[in-house]
């Protein structure tokens, strides 16, 4: 990768991607961090670089008001010209039915010793509740969207939605629509 990229440098094909930091079509997109989305999200929609903001994590999951995705939202709104937040979830995603058991013997197995979890679970980490998933994408998308709505620093005007793309085709359906 790093020869590609001395390569890519001199041969100055960075150009054709230049940009500024704000987005072009005023748009905040969070989406899951799944392997088929990289090009395909960007090319179903229509997407260029430079068009948006693209947050991403496992599941395109929002638990909680104040975690780094949500804080990301809230710096493209208030320093980038955000307008809108659309939550992309996806069919067929490792998020939904994460047996959180089989997780934590997984991580014993490569090597993390109970008493690092035991020390975690009495600083108040619960596993269950920090890494499981979903049973539906589209209920998923609607807690995310709804976290965003509804948050007390985000602006009346700004525009949240929900879609669900399916990773084989790029097919979007919508899952919740912000008028």
């Amino acid at each position: 990768m790093l020869e590609y990229n001395k390569q890519f440098v001199e041969g100055k094909q960075y150009e054709v991607y230049k940009t500024d930091s704000i987005p072009n079509k005023r748009m905040v997109i969070f989406t899951c961090m799944e392997s088929r989305l990289v090009e395909l999200l960007p090319r179903s929609l229509n997407i260029q670089n430079g068009d948006v903001k693209m947050l991403k994590n496992a599941g395109a999951i929002i638990r909680k008001p104040f975690d780094s995705i949500m804080k990301s939202i809230l710096v493209a709104v208030f320093n980038l010209k955000a307008e809108e937040v659309v939550v992309i979830g996806h069919h067929d995603c490792g998020m939904s039915h994460v047996d959180t058991d089989a997780l934590t013997n997984t991580m014993k197995e490569r090597g993390v010793e109970d008493e690092r979890l035991d020390t975690l679970r009495h600083a108040g980490i619960d596993f269950h509740e920090e890494f499981h998933g979903f049973d539906t994408v589209e209920e998923s998308v609607q807690q995310s969207v709804n976290i965003i709505r509804n948050h007390p620093l985000l602006p009346s005007e700004v525009k949240v939605h929900g879609l669900v793309i399916d990773p084989g085709t790029g097919k979007i359906d919508v899952v919740m629509k912000d008028n």
